[in-house]
Parts: structure tokens; C-alpha cells; sequence
């Protein structure tokens, strides 16, 4: 059987279509790493290892620097928009824009790029699009910490061909609210703890939220109610309401900070934070960002949301965001990418890697 991503490593375009056309929804990956470790494993400038369904293939140079370029193999669930198909100058799918266009630019480039100018670790993960301890790249800093070990990472996020320079921090609370059971015939003889919600709601319609520049890159903040849950019975006064509340910061705060700053926020309720993971910083200074940068040509931008980046941070790795996809179509039923971007993305990255 041939396997259907050979045909088309040399063109992006056509391999970002065969990659969406292999359903590959978070917990399904198995057969898109089978495909991709192939693929890597017919090419003899690379070493190849896997770990569960994340594949890695590394150059083995023995040149002074060591770059990553990372890209997830999952997506999140269908909408209507599989297999793809093209309109005009554009691929629709499930996952076009985040992020197998990007996963296309890091598979092309390790097949066709045999002598690069840095010693390269490509990254084709598992599991991004759900929980962080399903995460491809968590569960490799945790079983072989070493094939993480880099001076500069690049994540294929989608950022429409700019570069956005490291991420905002998220964390998830909730604020509890408590009450008196009673029979709503009889409203008077209880509290109802929804009723309460009141409050902390208003201090979320009042908040206002930070803007940080931080090297240049502005991250603006946000505090937002994501979810209430309540009730009992239709003919109960409720004695418990939950508001879960998201915060997205900036990496000039740590997760500590961030906890107290919501906790300062909920003052004289009870406050659980029941997930958080630190930004990143915006990573500029390392060299290869910095020849990066250049052949983007175009200033970096902050990145508004939670990406790996974070994960090389903590292990002391400055990472950057940059791929042909728009972050604004990601998740959406018309996900789409440009075929612009995507060979652009690609010209961007072959004169990175190649420059002399």
C-alpha cells in the first residue's frame, strides 16, 4: 500500500491536503503517525524515534545549535468539514489552519532540507487539542526529557504568517456560592445561592483588564465567566451555585500571581483554582529568533492564548509561534487555509534554515 503523504512532500500545498485528509481527532492519531513515521524513516539524513503517537527525527549534524519546530497531529472533532476540498486559493477542512498546514511545512522541510544550519528536531505530537496530561509533548519531557534539549523551538501554531512571540498564562477557578434549601412555595424560609451569583458577576462586567508590553509585543488580558452551574428541582430554592471563571494573563505574571490576582478579585468568597499553566515570555533574544525574525521581515506580535511555546519555557527553551494558518478560522466549521500562506510559510522557513 503507498503510503498517501509520499506523493506529496515536495509541495506543502498538496501535503497540507493529504495530512487533512487523514481523520486524525484528538485520541485518534495512531494512523497519522504510522503515516508520518514512514515517511521519516525512508529519509537517511534523519534519526527517527516515537513514543506513543508522537514522532520525532532529528538531524545529527554535530553543528553548535540545536532548533525545534513542533507541530500536533490532532484536531478537534468534525464539523461537516471532512475530507477537504478547495475553493479559489483556499483548502477547507477540519485542522487546515491548526494546524496540519503547519505540520505540512515541518514534515516537507525534514524530507527536503538534508543539510540545514542548525541541527533540527522536528516534532510531530500527539493530543494538543484536549487535556495537558494527554499532551504529546508533556509526555515527553516526562519519559525522554533529552529529545526536548534545544536552543530555539518553533511552534507551526497558526499565526496568518506572522511571528507572535510567546503566549498568555490560563487559568481556571471557581467561585462557590452557598445558600439555604427550600420549597419555592415557601421562597422566604431559604437563600438561593443563584441569586447570589449576583455579585461576583458584577465585579466581572466591572473589571478591567491589564494591557502589558512586554519587548515590544502588547498582551491584553482577561477575566471572564465561562460556565454557572445550579439548581436542584424546579420547585427548589438552590443552596449551591458555581461560576467557573477563566483568566488569560500575561507571562509577566507566574501562576502564583495570577491566583492571588483572581483571588484579590473574588475577595469574601470561597475561590477554587482548578487548572493553571504559566505563559511564556516573548523569547526575541536567542539568535535563531532573532534570524528568524528577519526572514519573516515583519515585527512579531504577542500570542493571545495559551500555546506550547509555554512547555519549552519552563525548560528554558525560547520558543516562537509561526505558521500559515488564520488563529481566527481555527475550531470553526469553515477552518480554512490559504495556499498563499501556506507556500509562504514555507519560502520563510527554507531561507531560515538555509541561510549561509
Amino acid at each position: 500500500m503507498v503510503n498517501p503523504l509520499s506523493p506529496a512532500l515536495d509541495d506543502p500545498v498538496e501535503l497540507t491536503r493529504s495530512l487533512v485528509d487523514i481523520q486524525s481527532v484528538s485520541g485518534n492519531e495512531k494512523e497519522i503517525a504510522d503515516l508520518v513515521e514512514e515517511v521519516l524513516r525512508s529519509v537517511p539524513h534523519l534519526s527517527v524515534q516515537r513514543f506513543r503517537n508522537t514522532v520525532m527525527a532529528r538531524t545529527e549534524l554535530g553543528l553548535p545549535r540545536r532548533v525545534v519546530l513542533a507541530g500536533h497531529l490532532d484536531t478537534v472533532p468534525l464539523a461537516g468539514n471532512f475530507p477537504s476540498t478547495v475553493e479559489g486559493e483556499a483548502i477547507y477542512g477540519c485542522g487546515t489552519s491548526d494546524m496540519k498546514s503547519g505540520v505540512a511545512l515541518a514534515l516537507h522541510l525534514a524530507v527536503t532540507v538534508p543539510r540545514p544550519r542548525y541541527d533540527v528536531t522536528y516534532f510531530f505530537y500527539e493530543a494538543e487539542e484536549v487535556e495537558s496530561d494527554r499532551n504529546g509533548l508533556y509526555l515527553v519531557s516526562r519519559a525522554h526529557p533529552q529529545w526536548l534539549a534545544a536552543d530555539f523551538a518553533v511552534l507551526l501554531e497558526p499565526t496568518y504568517g506572522l511571528v507572535e512571540a510567546g503566549c498568555q498564562g490560563t487559568l481556571r477557578a471557581v467561585v462557590r456560592l452557598s445558600g439555604r434549601r427550600a420549597h419555592s412555595a415557601r421562597s422566604w424560609h431559604g437563600v438561593n445561592a443563584i441569586h447570589g451569583a449576583a455579585e461576583p458577576l458584577a465585579r466581572l462586567r466591572a473589571y478591567q483588564a491589564r494591557e502589558v508590553t512586554i519587548d515590544g509585543c502588547t498582551y491584553r488580558e482577561g477575566l471572564n465567566a465561562v460556565r454557572i452551574q445550579g439548581g436542584v428541582a424546579g420547585n427548589v430554592i438552590p443552596d449551591a451555585c458555581e461560576v467557573e471563571v477563566n483568566y488569560r494573563f500575561a507571562p509577566d505574571r507566574s501562576p502564583e500571581q495570577a491566583e492571588a490576582h483572581v483571588r484579590e478579585v473574588f475577595h469574601g468568597y470561597q475561590v477554587e483554582v482548578v487548572d493553571s499553566a504559566p505563559g511564556a515570555l516573548p523569547g526575541l533574544t536567542a539568535e535563531p529568533a532573532r534570524e528568524l525574525l528577519a526572514a519573516v521581515g515583519a515585527a512579531p506580535q504577542a500570542k493571545l492564548g495559551w500555546t506550547d511555546v509555554a512547555r519549552f519555557a519552563t525548560l528554558g527553551v525560547p520558543a516562537l509561534n509561526f505558521g500559515p494558518g488564520d488563529p481566527n478560522l481555527a475550531h470553526s466549521r469553515e477552518e480554512r487555509v490559504e495556499i498563499g500562506k501556506i507556500r509562504d510559510g514555507a519560502q520563510v522557513l527554507r531561507r531560515w534554515l538555509m541561510a549561509s
